[in-house]
């Protein structure tokens, strides 16, 4: 098993990629091709509610999706403020999802949209960015974010790698960001030669400490990337993908 980045190119350049991400410059997010609803997820100055409920959406649909219920909710709450989606029931908000079919799992994910809603509430005085203000680690970001209704390891990591990477908040110890356990990841480590096909979770998250422990996260979003546009299940696109020619195609 390879331990160390630099002994296969496939992973060097994974990590080489990874590294210009959380090393680039800012840049709004153009992450739902909606520029109504993308500037709220770029304001975490005033409308930090947005990222984390887009967080807490964000299971078993298109991600695109899932970023895109905070809006909607709050066209039925007439405002984007976080008062605003306060004064929603969970009746009302259930209701929203039924009738809008904003989710795949509508009944489930109403109710960790509600509660995701008094949390941040009750427990963050209504300032989502209390979750990770003040330049805490990213240890006690993952575990707030845990906390949340419905929101697992791979949920968590990759709010907290977001963070970083995408918004530039300056987290400390960022060897405890691992990898998220996502199926694209997942795939790509897998034809890359990195762990066998039937590997679990924990052997996925092991190997990506092994081979860049300082930050494990580091391979987060390029193997999503890779495994979301080329590297697909059935018929993948090899020749376009940049690793393409290191890659070991365990297909």
């Amino acid at each position: 098993m390879i331990t160390n980045y630099l002994d296969d190119p496939a992973t060097k350049l994974l990590v080489e990629k990874g590294l210009d991400l959380l090393n680039a410059p800012y840049e709004p997010l153009n992450f739902v091709k909606d520029p109504r609803i993308d500037k709220f997820i770029n304001d975490l100055n005033n409308y930090p509610h947005f990222f984390v409920l887009g967080c807490v959406m964000d299971r078993q649909i298109k991600a695109e999706r899932a970023w895109k219920i905070p809006f909607f909710i709050s066209q039925e709450a007439n405002g984007q403020d976080f008062a605003n989606f306060c004064t929603l029931t969970f009746d009302q908000i259930n209701n929203i999802f039924q009738e809008r079919k904003l989710h795949r799992f509508n009944k489930i994910m109403a109710n960790c949209f509600y509660h995701a809603i008094q949390k941040i509430n009750y427990d963050y005085n209504g300032d989502a960015s209390l979750i990770w203000k003040e330049n805490y680690l990213c240890d006690t970001v993952l575990q707030r974010f845990l906390q949340f209704k419905g929101v697992g390891i791979k949920i968590a990591t990759m709010a907290t790698n977001s963070l970083i990477r995408e918004y530039k908040i300056p987290l400390k110890n960022k060897s405890h960001i691992d990898i998220s356990p996502d199926v694209h990841v997942r795939r790509v480590f897998t034809r890359i030669g990195l762990i066998e096909k039937n590997s679990s979770t924990d052997e996925l998250l092991y190997c990506a400490r092994s081979l860049y422990p300082d930050y494990p996260g580091v391979f987060d979003l390029p193997t999503w990337q890779i495994g979301r546009t080329w590297c697909r299940p059935d018929m993948p696109d090899c020749s376009s993908c940049y690793i393409t020619n290191v890659c070991k195609k365990h297909i």
